[in-house]
């Protein structure tokens, strides 16, 4: 396809998305991010799990875990985890 220019989607951040990126240079609760950015649940839901894909962003099983949860180990309990931005997360958020 020459002439035409390719944008890797995974790369392409929404409002939203920097949004919840703003809030997790720490680590944060779902609750926490829920009231800082208006989101409902289920949109909340949707955009960590992109960001997680993205790998933007870790989510914890509690506040003080060392370690990560493996994306092909999360449940459906969204809302009791945790989530703090990668450092790629960070560099995007900052380069947008």
């Amino acid at each position: 396809m020459e002439g035409q220019e390719f944008q890797d989607l995974t790369f392409i951040m929404t409002d939203e998305e920097f949004d919840v990126l703003d809030e997790l240079y720490f680590v944060q609760s779902f609750d926490f991010l829920k009231e800082e950015t208006n989101l409902s649940a289920e949109n909340l839901i949707s955009i960590l799990k992109n960001l997680i894909q993205k790998g933007w962003v870790k989510c914890f099983s509690d506040r003080p875990a060392l370690d990560p949860i493996d994306e092909k180990s999360l449940g459906e309990d969204w809302l009791a985890y945790f989530y703090l931005a990668t450092k790629e997360g960070l560099l995007a958020h900052n380069g947008r």
